[in-house]
């Protein structure tokens, strides 16, 4: 498996705007709105592709926190960089996830520089726990 990170385009936003998680993941679809779009598109959103395929999007940043986890003071300023990320649903569960992670955090060293990173997962997100 090989996997590139580019940056978001409007297609791709679309794409990923569009897709849907069962229960309980489906606290990650998204509502296909033009906010959500434009979530997508704001700067700090990449999509991951493999040989042929858009399989993923990752995010930097603000864009990576949790509203909730910033009130309760989560997220000290101590040069760690924040990232999201999300696997298109029919792929998810099937081995790929530490590459995909991987190539994230290969991506981020190489693009910010950086050392240090923060991932906020939902508590009950064990498929992804595993991997991270």
């Amino acid at each position: 498996m090989n996997f590139t990170v580019q940056p978001m385009d409007r297609d791709g936003a679309l794409e990923i705007s569009r897709w849907t998680y069962d229960t309980p993941y489906d606290l990650y679809n998204m509502d296909n709105s033009n906010e959500g779009i434009s979530e997508l598109l704001n700067g700090t959103y990449f999509k991951i592709l493999d040989e042929r395929d858009l399989i993923g999007y990752c995010c930097f940043g603000d864009s990576a926190k949790v509203p909730i986890g910033t009130q309760y003071g989560a997220y000290p300023e101590n040069g760690t960089i924040d990232f999201g990320l999300g696997m298109r649903p029919d792929l998810t569960g099937h081995g790929r996830g530490r590459t995909f992670v991987n190539t994230i955090l290969e991506f981020a060293q190489s693009e910010f520089q950086a050392k240090l990173f923060r991932l906020t997962v939902a508590e009950f997100n064990d498929r992804v726990i595993t991997v991270y």
